[in-house]
């Protein structure tokens, strides 16, 4: 057996990782560049039937934020950027922000953060980003005021450009031109207890390095992983390796250890023109539904260990209306007509998404028990790649250790089988859990041998 297969028994994907307070972490973005959207008493009512716990509005539009009342579900609201001068040079201003867009909702309106601008510092404006701290610590004196201090934190939202070095994720630097206002910011933060909020895309990162080894690492699909050549650590999704940048460039900036961070947006397109690379349904069916089964799973990132942050996929619906490629207007995980654009595994009603209408799953849904296995002629080094993946990700693949009931036949198609069908049952039977780069399969007849037990059950 190869030397690769240690015990990850630190990283097990126990069931209670899918209980309701593990969906704490999941939250969407909720743009209003359109106008086809529903009512927001619908969309609180399609919320309230998923395991989406927040939701991130761009403003603080009041018939949503009352539409969500009484509902549980965490509000992220959000100050234009063209307020914040008049925030920043006025703590009136500041003052009477907040008592429009959140003393009159709260705590019914369960108001959690007010993101104060998004994206400014890569605006490049210079005049916005030195009046963003100020208006930051004015919107948050403000709320002090209003005894929410602590209760409502305060933020803003950058975009992976303030980064000018991510690439390994050791080397993660922030911009020098904005260093000062950083660290500014990144104290606020660290003072108040509030989030660093970034917009990490693989999307994005994929785009500019379209080839199938990217497509895999940033899809959470099996790869043979990037080491890291300034601390050697091995990197297995593109996702893990931007957070680790961002953590790198914030212990760079300072004693920031403590603030902690949050993905105010990421997502993946599932439409696209002719000449955009990447865009797709299956594509966008494996990143947020292996996205989502990641922060499930609890094992976090390399310097981020046994957590999840809290991260907003981006987006709710389709923004319509929005400039630009296809792509643009083609992140929604819902139509405006409530039903799924794809499934990825968010109704509370079934943790198995439903077929979607296109294109179709990897493989066919079962209803009778399913096992995991690899297709028919997969080489041997795709299979090893699987092989790596799968227990690389939490799974115990002790039984395919030397002297484990698994072990024998020692060849890489079955010690592959093993990990690939434990990997589909830990992470919840979900189809795309069943993929490995379109190298497996679903089969209804029972695998195991001798004492050799594969896990499985009805999906």
């Amino acid at each position: 057996m190869a030397s690769f297969l240690l015990p990850f028994l630190s990283f097990f994907l126990f069931a209670a990782v899918y209980l309701a307070d593990s969906q704490s972490f999941i939250g969407v973005n909720y743009g209003q560049v359109a106008d086809n959207l529903p009512p927001p008493s619908s969309t609180a009512n399609l919320l309230r039937s998923t395991s989406i716990a927040k939701i991130r509005l761009y403003g603080a539009d009041p018939l949503i934020i009352k539409a969500l009342a009484n509902t549980g579900i965490g509000i992220v609201i959000g100050v234009a950027n063209g307020d914040i001068p008049a925030l920043a040079s006025n703590p009136n201003s500041a003052a009477q922000w907040i008592n429009t867009n959140v003393n009159p909702y709260y705590p019914a309106s369960n108001i959690v953060l007010v993101t104060v601008g998004n994206e400014v510092m890569s605006s490049m404006d210079q005049n916005l980003i030195s009046q963003l701290v100020p208006a930051m610590q004015n919107v948050q004196n403000a709320l002090n005021s209003a005894n929410l201090g602590g209760k409502v934190k305060v933020s803003t939202v950058h975009s992976m450009a303030v980064l000018s070095q991510s690439d390994p994720p050791s080397s993660g630097r922030f911009n020098p031109v904005f260093e000062q206002t950083m660290k500014a910011v990144v104290e606020f933060l660290k003072e108040k207890k509030s989030p660093f909020a970034i917009n990490p895309y693989p999307f994005f990162a994929y785009q500019s390095d379209p080839r199938p080894e990217t497509l895999a690492f940033c899809l959470f699909q099996p790869n043979s992983g990037r080491v890291d050549s300034g601390s050697g650590i091995k990197y297995m999704n593109m996702f893990d390796a931007q957070l680790d940048a961002v953590r790198s460039a914030l212990n760079a900036l300072g004693d920031f250890k403590d603030v902690e961070i949050m993905v105010a947006e990421t997502g993946w397109a599932y439409r696209g023109d002719s000449n955009e690379v990447g865009p797709s349904v299956e594509n966008a069916r494996a990143y947020n539904g292996n996205l989502i089964a990641h922060l499930r799973s609890m094992v976090g990132t390399p310097l981020m260990p046994g957590k999840s942050v809290d991260t907003y996929i981006f987006a709710l619906y389709d923004e319509n209306l929005k400039p630009g490629p296809t792509s643009e207007r083609s992140f929604g995980l819902f139509r405006p007509d409530l039903t799924m654009t794809y499934d990825v595994g968010l109704s509370k009603n079934s943790q198995t998404p439903t077929t979607p209408t296109t294109p179709a799953t990897p493989s066919p849904e079962p209803t009778a028990p399913a096992w995991c296995l690899p297709k028919a002629g997969i080489p041997d080094d795709q299979l090893q790649s699987n092989l790596d993946y799968a227990c690389g990700h939490g799974i115990d693949c002790g039984p395919i250790q030397p002297g484990g009931a698994c072990f024998e036949p020692n060849t890489v198609h079955s010690h592959a089988a093993y990990a690939m069908n434990l990997y589909y049952q830990s992470l919840g039977k979900n189809p795309w859990n069943c993929d490995f780069s379109q190298t497996a399969i679903l089969t209804s007849t029972n695998p195991s041998y001798n004492a050799c037990t594969y896990p499985g059950g009805s999906t």
